[in-house]
């Protein structure tokens, strides 16, 4: 091996221990704010008994919605049951949320995967990382996040799609340009990689407006 490939592999694994670093930050953080939430459930209910003995309906709805929009930053909205899987979606759910930029999601997996929960990590850490960036530079109302997973017969099918701005993105050696920088392309080597491992299949497509990526897994 030469000293680039030596250097390249270096480079992609420090990327690699850092990206799982900043996914496994984020679902903590997510999991603390509801287990937070969770510790201050009596003291709510508490707070809204008082306020209907009084007969102060108005201050109760007040308080009602109030508790609706502070559960709404916690609220998990998939739930798979693969606890990996709805630990990364939901923590890039909310950052998306949060960045405003809404995700329709559809998945449908199992409890268990064969495929190494810190390679599913990877490969929708990314995914979902790329697709939020590259939504940011829309106007508001134009933004939009697709996820869709679902069991194929025999394979994992993973399936990610976002509007973005400009015309379709440059191609060469079977490889699109990054917009993003270093870091972003150690990312799609990082998904390739696995891909390649499992003997699976991606594919990039880029239309005007959009940008989707597909990837199966074979399931062992």
């Amino acid at each position: 091996m030469g000293l680039l490939s030596k250097r390249a592999n270096r480079k992609i694994a420090a990327y690699q221990r850092e990206l799982i670093d900043i996914h496994y930050r984020e679902v903590d953080t997510m999991y603390k704010k509801m287990r937070g939430w969770r510790h201050d459930y009596r003291n709510h209910i508490s707070v809204m008994k008082s306020l209907y003995r009084q007969g102060s309906l108005n201050e109760l709805g007040e308080y009602l919605d109030m508790l609706e929009s502070d559960l709404s930053t916690v609220d998990t909205v998939i739930k798979t049951g693969n606890p990996m899987a709805d630990a990364i979606l939901n923590s890039k759910i909310n950052l998306a949320m949060s960045k405003g930029v809404p995700v329709k999601a559809s998945v449908h997996i199992p409890m268990r995967l064969s495929i190494p929960e810190l390679d599913l990590c990877v490969i929708l850490g990314n995914l979902l990382d790329n697709a939020i960036e590259a939504s940011l530079p829309l106007p508001d109302s134009e933004r939009m996040v697709r996820v869709y997973m679902d069991i194929k017969e025999t394979h994992l099918y993973i399936s990610v799609t976002n509007l973005c701005i400009g015309k379709k993105m440059t191609k060469i050696n079977g490889r699109f340009l990054s917009r993003r920088g270093e870091g972003h392309g150690f990312g799609l080597i990082r998904i390739d990689g696995i891909v390649k491992k499992y003997g699976g299949y991606v594919n990039r497509n880029s239309e005007d407006g959009a940008f989707t990526t597909e990837i199966l897994l074979p399931l062992q």
